[in-house]
């Protein structure tokens, strides 16, 4: 996030997010660990449609950026993950994942599935 113009966007590339299983055991004990109402906070927030459940809207950053799946890790630095406002950031390389995703996040798992 440091090179990527993050600040203002309020989450509009977070989503959709998939996730694999064990980025989703990652996420999981992050959440788990997390202090109840720091959790809460994130939980009980209003998102954009389609925006990532973990996108923390009150401070526009990720919620679990420690644990965050590599897709978002990857996000303005290829050519298929462009981010709109620093296009120039992305190489000419495709990002892949290295693991297919078990799921897409707000869609397939939700806050229930991490609590």
């Amino acid at each position: 996030m440091e090179s990527l113009p993050c600040k203002g966007c309020k989450g509009m590339c977070c989503g959709p997010v998939p996730i694999t299983n064990n980025e989703r055991k990652k996420i999981q004990k992050e959440i788990r660990k997390m202090p109840v109402k720091k959790r809460l906070e994130l939980k009980n927030q209003n998102r954009y449609i389609g925006t990532c459940i973990f996108f923390d809207e009150i401070n526009n950053r990720c919620g679990i950026h420690s644990a965050r799946p590599s897709i978002c890790k990857a996000f303005g630095f290829y050519q298929n993950l462009v981010c709109f406002k620093s296009p120039s950031t992305a190489s000419t390389k495709r990002y892949h994942a290295s693991e297919p995703p078990a799921g897409i996040l707000s869609v397939d798992f939700t806050w229930k599935d991490f609590t």
